[in-house]
């Protein structure tokens, strides 16, 4: 025995030494049609579009027009860009190219503006909508310095308007909807905390000037991470919460060498805690943007979503999964309902606050501005 190392030692082990009865088969599920995805929108406004740098705006308009807005016009914020503005007429065929913001902005019958301009451009514009009387939909982030939040905050108490970002990686993606209907349910009890990982491809060559300009793009944490951590606020229910570390570095790019490209935070509320990563680092060979995943840990289960992909399998996105203290389960979430366009813009037209609470919206930016803010910066030189 003396002369024989442990690795030696294994293949002799019973096959079964390590083996668990981890429980019964999988329960496989699929979400089915619901039909309020057919159903006619229950309200109808008209709304416009200043800003394209970011192509998030085209899945914006669709969802807004889902929910029963009319697009009346569009306007490039920053017409340097020609593209941004040519693919979006591509998406929207006919849409009106306004002269100008006052031509917008003065329509009284313009009931919301939806916006992706440069993300330094976003609070600015948000807070003109705001004065003239109009809600505002900002792609993320809506928000990329504290001074902003402050006046962005001021604004809305003095107009009574909406300022909404649409986080789409839990809004307008159907697994992370049907998480919340669970964790809503009880379904793993109390929610202890939210892990979320979300790798993105850089793409360099089709990314413009502002991209790698964190002054512009408000640095990484602030930038993809504010998709994260709505989802901590949001799943946890926190009403309170702050950051508890938070970490940056640009590992790849010393080309641009302000670009961060690898992010994390750790974060504490009244309803969980939370750990979010970022990153640029998705490889080829996933086949998709990035293989995002969420975690949520209850005190009687825990659920996990695979976004975009399945590494294991499965093609598609939309996978969860869910265990708890009886089974195992399984839930293919493609037919899943998306409700915030229909919401957003019943919001609109009620002064409500149901496809977003608006005061969770800019809870989670406040974090983020935080953590991008007091970030320790990695080197890594070995």
């Amino acid at each position: 025995m003396q002369a024989v190392g442990p690795a030696s030692l294994i293949p002799a082990l019973p096959p079964g030494l390590f083996a668990q009865n981890i429980g019964p088969k999988v329960i496989e599920e699929v979400v089915p049609p619901s039909p309020e995805a057919s159903a006619k929108p229950q309200y109808s406004i008209k709304f416009a579009v200043i800003g394209v740098d970011h192509n998030h705006i085209l899945s914006i308009t669709s969802a807004v027009q889902r929910g029963g807005g009319q697009l009346v016009s569009v306007l490039s914020a920053n017409p340097q860009y020609p593209k941004a503005l040519a693919d979006f007429q591509a998406r929207f065929p006919g849409v009106k190219i306004a002269r100008n913001e006052d031509e917008i902005l003065n329509d009284p019958e313009i009931k919301l503006v939806c916006g992706a301009p440069i993300p330094d451009q976003r609070a600015a514009l948000g807070i003109r909508v705001m004065r003239h009387g109009k809600d505002y939909l900002a792609d993320k982030p809506g928000i990329i310095t504290l001074e902003q939040l402050a006046e962005v905050r001021k604004v809305i108490r003095e107009t009574g308007r909406i300022y909404a970002i649409l986080f789409s990686e839990r809004l307008e993606v159907k697994a992370a909807v049907k998480a919340g209907e669970l964790v809503k349910a009880g379904a793993i009890g109390k929610v202890v905390q939210t892990v979320n990982l979300a790798p993105h491809q850089v793409n360099a060559p089709s990314r413009p000037d502002w991209f790698w300009d964190p002054a512009r793009y408000g640095g990484i944490l602030c930038d993809i991470g504010s998709h994260q951590v709505d989802q901590f606020v949001y799943y946890t229910g926190s009403t309170v919460a702050d950051v508890s570390a938070s970490q940056i570095a640009n590992v790849r790019y010393p080309n641009y060498p302000k670009f961060q490209d690898f992010g994390d935070i750790m974060l504490h509320g009244n309803g969980g805690a939370g750990y979010v990563r970022v990153d640029w680092f998705t490889p080829g060979g996933v086949g998709v943007w990035g293989d995002g995943r969420l975690f949520i840990l209850g005190t009687e289960g825990y659920i996990e979503l695979r976004k975009y992909a399945d590494i294991a399998g499965r093609k598609g996105g939309n996978h969860l999964l869910l265990v708890d203290q009886k089974v195992q389960r399984y839930i293919d979430c493609n037919n899943v309902y998306l409700p915030f366009g229909a919401q957003f813009v019943g919001d609109v037209v009620n002064r409500t606050h149901i496809a977003q609470d608006q005061e969770q919206a800019l809870l989670a930016t406040e974090l983020v501005l935080k953590a991008q803010k007091n970030a320790r910066a990695l080197s890594f030189t070995s």
